[in-house]
This record gives structure tokens, C-alpha cells and sequence, in this order.
């Protein structure tokens, strides 16, 4: 099979992946529905107005949100793996995602205690702050450590940290608000509304569009600095961008499902084996339809599985990316050993 052949077979089971996860997302849940009604709802034809409620307002923002912040994780991982040059690199490895979870709990217990609702951008913003908290704690520490090992220790850590200071604000809020933070903390896409679809579309579409105008500075990127510079790329702004795109797209992701687990590693590696090849120019659109194939079949399994309850996001997504990080880990000692 020739590349173009490849590349083309990939993204057409990666299109179709989502399509038919995204199908079965609206199809699928504690209330089973006939395709029939799905069908009518979404055309608006009339038909049963708690299948047209259920379809129009729960699912389908739903399953757009999943699709959506999935893709968002997956680019924000591949765009971290690329900076640090490191395979295991993550918004949740690295604690970008821990660190905007603690600056958006903040955020809601000081709204919430005041009676106060919080808007997208309050919460987009606080989790932007977090999480660039949290990267720069990261870059100071790998300007005095050479290893990436160390570096990646340093991020859980963080991660350990932020996630602990969290669980105690969360007991400490007021018994009314406990729920409500406790669940988003755990990681989960339910109680997304049309408002929170559109403002998530408006920060993470952009930050996807601009990743990907940054595919060939990537490409010679990966060759290591030196050959950057040598092709003309300023390395400075770029990895200025590549840090800011990753956090925005890693916060996104956090200030409206929380923090999700495994998706911005265990994704660009399953899509670069699927893909044969590692040129961002082909893995970043890889990498967002797989992550939202990839987050909408674990939202699937998260409520459906054992309906009427329904199970963290994370939860999911840990069952199916940490062998894939096992895998991998196993998988460059071997070839280390070997050479």
C-alpha cells in the first residue's frame, strides 16, 4: 500500500470512527431511543417532545462537546510531545491540566459562596491562568534538569499537588456547591448546554486552525533546534506558541469537563501507528479525529455502561490509555536495549 494510499484508508476509518460513535452517543443511554425518533428530533419534525428535550438538549451538545474537547486534548498532547521532545508529555503527565483544575475550583467556590454564577470566559480564563501557572513551574525546572525523566516527575508532582490542594477546597465549600464541583473535578461531560458548545467552539477551533499553520515549523522542530534555526525558524516565538496553544486547548478542555486522563498522550501515538507516519501535517488532523473518536466511546461506556449511573470520564479514558503508555514505555526500552 503506497502512503497516499495509508494516509487516506486512516483518515476515512478515523471519519468514520467518529461518525458512528457519534451516532451511537445520541442513540445510546439511559433512555434507549428508536433510530426513527433520533431522526425526527433532529430534522424537527415534531414527534415526542421528551425524545426531541433528550436529543436537542442533552445528547447532541453532549456528544458535539466530547468530539470537540477530544480533539482539543489530543492536539494539545501531540503539541507538548513535540516541544519537550518526550513521548509520555501530556497535559495530565505534565500537570497542565491539574493546574488549571485548581485555578477554575477556586474560581467557582469563590462565585458560588457568593451567589454568583460563572460564565464561559470566567471559567476559560481561570483555567488559562492555572494551567500556565503550572507550565511555567515545568519550563523552570527543565532549565535546570537536562533529564526528561526528572522533568516528567517534577510535572506529576505538580499534578499530585494542584489535585490535593483541590480536594481541599472542595471539602471546604459550602455543602450545596460540593456535588456540583466534585463531579466536574472527576471529569465528565454532562450538563453541557448549547452556550458552553459555542464558547468552547470559539477558543478551541482557532487554537486547532493556528497548530495546524504550525506544521511545518514543527516538522523541522522535531530535527532538533539546531536544523530549525537552520531552515529559518525563529525557535523563541515558536515555542512561545506551541506552549500557549497547548495550555489554551489543555485549559478549554479542563474549565468546562474538568480534567480528563491518558487522551493527549496514549492518541498521537495510536494515530501516528495507524497513520505510518509522524509529519504533523498529517498526525494533527489525526490527532483530532482520533481524539474525538476517542472521547466520545469513552463517554459512551462512562454513562451508558451501568445507567442510571454514570461513571467519570477519566475513569474511562484511564482504562484504555494507560496500556497504551505501558506499551509504548516497554516498547522504547526494548529498542534502547537493543541498539
Amino acid at each position: 500500500m503506497t502512503r497516499t494510499r495509508r494516509l487516506a484508508a486512516a483518515y476515512i476509518a478515523l471519519a468514520a470512527a467518529v461518525a458512528v460513535l457519534f451516532a451511537l452517543n445520541l442513540f445510546w443511554g439511559s433512555v434507549s431511543l428508536a433510530p426513527g425518533a433520533v431522526l425526527t428530533a433532529l430534522l424537527g419534525k415534531g414527534g415526542d417532545a421528551l425524545a426531541g428535550n433528550i436529543i436537542l438538549q442533552l445528547r447532541l451538545p453532549r456528544a458535539v462537546m466530547a468530539a470537540l474537547l477530544g480533539a482539543a486534548l489530543s492536539a494539545a498532547g501531540y503539541l507538548l510531545q513535540t516541544f519537550f521532545a518526550n513521548p509520555i508529555a501530556g497535559p495530565f503527565v505534565m500537570g497542565v491540566s491539574s493546574g488549571a483544575k485548581l485555578a477554575v475550583a477556586l474560581t467557582m467556590v469563590v462565585f458560588l459562596d457568593r451567589g454568583m454564577l460563572t460564565s464561559s470566559a470566567t471559567m476559560i480564563a481561570a483555567a488559562f491562568a492555572g494551567a500556565m501557572a503550572s507550565m511555567a513551574f515545568v519550563l523552570a525546572v527543565a532549565r535546570r534538569v537536562q533529564r526528561m525523566s526528572i522533568l516528567v516527575i517534577c510535572g506529576v508532582m505538580i499534578g499530585y499537588i494542584c489535585s490535593a490542594i483541590t480536594d481541599i477546597v472542595v471539602a471546604f465549600a459550602q455543602d450545596s456547591n460540593i456535588v456540583n464541583l466534585h463531579n466536574w473535578s472527576q471529569g465528565s461531560f454532562s450538563g453541557v448546554t448549547w452556550a458552553n458548545v459555542q464558547a468552547a467552539a470559539l477558543v478551541v477551533l482557532p487554537a486547532l486552525a493556528a497548530s495546524f499553520l504550525l506544521s511545518k515549523p514543527m516538522a523541522a522542530y522535531q530535527m532538533g533546534e539546531a536544523y530549525a534555526r537552520s531552515v529559518g525558524v525563529n525557535v523563541k516565538p515558536f515555542s512561545v506558541a506551541l506552549v500557549l496553544l497547548s495550555s489554551l486547548l489543555a485549559a478549554c478542555v479542563t474549565a468546562f469537563a474538568g480534567p480528563i486522563s491518558f487522551v493527549g498522550i496514549a492518541v498521537p501515538h495510536l494515530v501516528k501507528q495507524l497513520l505510518g507516519s509522524a509529519k504533523p501535517l498529517y498526525v494533527l488532523p489525526g490527532c483530532c479525529l482520533g481524539g474525538a473518536a476517542f472521547c466520545l466511546f469513552c463517554d459512551l461506556l462512562a454513562r451508558s455502561l451501568f445507567a442510571p449511573t454514570e461513571l467519570s470520564i477519566s475513569s474511562v479514558t484511564a482504562v484504555f490509555g494507560a496500556p497504551v503508555v505501558i506499551w509504548l514505555l516497554v516498547r522504547r526500552n526494548s529498542e534502547r536495549e537493543g541498539a
